[in-house]
């Protein structure tokens, strides 16, 4: 292992720095993903087919009919940020992507939160990929030897957890590799699951058009009118669960150091990443809603054993014993891919802090032959094997409030990044009508959202009711859970805060940097 020196000079840039914008190299594998590569990236680590599974169910329950409308709602917000980042990555092309960008933006303690708010986010969401890579592990085995014992080993709480653990080394070896070795397994998991999703939702349609399903609807224009919606509190709710669907496309930006062409190519591949989700997305909600319906009985989406797995509900009746084997396969692909790769924007984000001198210096550690953050890595390997380890001998009920808890986070960071773009970029406001689009206004109106979103979950997530029905004090465990996590950041930033000072004080990465102007 390599450490880099991350202290600054007496005189000129830093060690390590681009001098025109105060960004340090970190010694990462430059040029080695292009653009579709860096899309596949994208794409895998938000998983598709897994959000689905997990997420169509529960959305007919927030907004009934309305679920395909949520799913495009949610994803105005996110193109929204998404012009955020593409912007921001052009004129700072840096790992540390939201947490080098609002430190630069407003300051090293804003900035300092955002990071921790995307690292714990990472870490909740990758202990629940494994949770899900394991039980269609064992369901796909289950369906292939026609063993319900084998099946029901997903059940017993040791070999579970044993299971998910050998996953997560799994996928933390493979990351550690580098982008060469990652890129090359996400080709073909990913190309597996949306091809296999895409047959799903063709067979599902025909049936439903051939009446060969009994809970069958047809397809009307106004399941894609979002304020149709029963309540605002149903639409938020739908929104929330909506924005969590698409959360992950940021990953492409991680990879930035190590994307040819770092200043356009990541902005463009999170873009095209986002195009793809959105249509598998909307094509998949139609197929299901009409094949299935909404209702509470049979196959319907509102009945609670088909709303809580769906695909599991209906790989058998929608493509028959042997082809539904493929979507148990493509389930946990979607899971394994999104596992290994979700270490990217985490591992990124940590190395960049390190080097930057808001996290311990051990961080900044880049593997000699494989050019890869590697104690980040292996860091949030162990970090992710603890907590869902934790969480899952504690109460299963505490790791399903915990994940609900998601929403605040993402909303958080990803506010804050938009914001970040607005301001840093706001001398360019009157430049021309593509700037002030495309670096003000957008990411202005997106981080809105998300903030508005945030607040509204604050509210509603107070209610026991909200998520498994728990309760701390009188006051709902999911709110407890985000707000407290969110609250632990802070008493991490004041431990390094003393550890680390000159980054607090501003010294390392300056937000008086001026953004830099790029020509068209």
């Amino acid at each position: 292992m390599v450490q880099l020196d991350s202290r600054p000079k007496a005189a000129g840039p830093a060690a390590g720095a681009d001098a025109k914008d105060g960004v340090r190299s970190k010694g990462l594998n430059s040029n080695s993903v292009g653009l579709l590569g860096n899309s596949v990236i994208g794409v895998s680590t938000v998983a598709p087919v897994y959000c689905l599974t997990t997420t169509l169910g529960t959305t007919v329950a927030a907004v009934g009919l309305q679920m395909p409308a949520l799913f495009l709602a949610g994803f105005l917000p996110m193109m929204l940020v998404a012009f955020a980042y593409r912007e921001l990555n052009k004129a700072v092309p840096d790992s540390g992507t939201s947490f080098t960008w609002t430190v630069k933006a407003f300051g090293p303690h804003v900035g300092w939160m955002c990071g921790w708010g995307l690292v714990v986010a990472t870490i909740i969401v990758l202990s629940n990929l494994a949770g899900v890579a394991t039980e269609y592990f064992y369901l796909l085995l289950g369906e292939v030897t026609g063993s319900e014992w084998i099946t029901g080993l997903n059940d017993d709480k040791l070999v579970h957890v044993l299971t998910c653990l050998a996953l997560i080394a799994v996928a933390t070896a493979i990351s550690y590799r580098g982008m060469t070795a990652t890129k090359g397994v996400q080709y073909a998991l990913v190309g597996l699951q949306l091809s296999v999703l895409g047959l799903f939702a063709v067979m599902a349609i025909a049936k439903a058009v051939t009446g060969d399903a009994p809970g069958a609807l047809d397809f009307s224009w106004t399941w894609l009118d979002p304020f149709q919606a029963s309540s605002f509190k149903s639409f938020v709710a739908g929104l929330s669960l909506s924005l969590f669907m698409y959360w992950g496309w940021d990953a492409c930006l991680s990879a930035n150091e190590e994307t040819g062409g770092s200043e356009k190519t990541p902005g463009r591949a999170a873009l095209l990443a986002m195009a793809v989700l959105v249509g598998s997305y909307l094509f998949t909600a139609v197929a299901v809603q009409m094949y299935a319906g909404v209702g509470d009985t049979g196959t319907g989406l509102g009945n609670p054993e088909t709303s809580s797995n769906v695909f599991a509900a209906l790989a058998g009746p929608v493509m028959g014993p042997t082809l539904g084997i493929l979507l148990f396969v493509a389930v946990l692909a979607s899971a394994a891919a999104s596992l290994q790769t979700t270490f990217i924007p985490v591992s990124r984000t940590v190395l960049a802090m390190s080097v930057y001198e808001a996290l311990p210096p051990s961080f900044t550690e880049v593997n000699e032959k494989y050019r890869t953050p590697g104690r980040a890595i292996v860091t949030a390997g162990v970090g992710t094997g603890v907590f869902y380890t934790v969480m899952t001998l504690i109460s299963e009920h505490v790791l399903a409030d915990t994940i609900a808890a998601l929403t605040l986070m993402i909303c958080f960071y990803y506010s804050l990044t938009a914001f970040a773009c607005a301001w840093y970029f706001r001398r360019d406001f009157t430049r021309s009508v593509r700037d002030a689009l495309l670096k003000v206004v957008f990411p202005l109106l997106g981080g809105l959202t998300l903030a508005g979103i945030f607040g509204q979950s604050l509210r509603d997530m107070v209610d026991p009711a909200y998520g498994q029905g728990s309760s701390v004090f009188g006051i709902g465990s999911v709110f407890v859970i985000g707000v407290g996590v969110l609250a632990l950041g802070l008493l991490v930033m004041a431990v390094m805060t003393r550890r680390s000072p000159a980054f607090f004080r501003g010294e390392v990465l300056t937000r008086e940097t001026p953004a830099l102007v790029l020509p068209e």
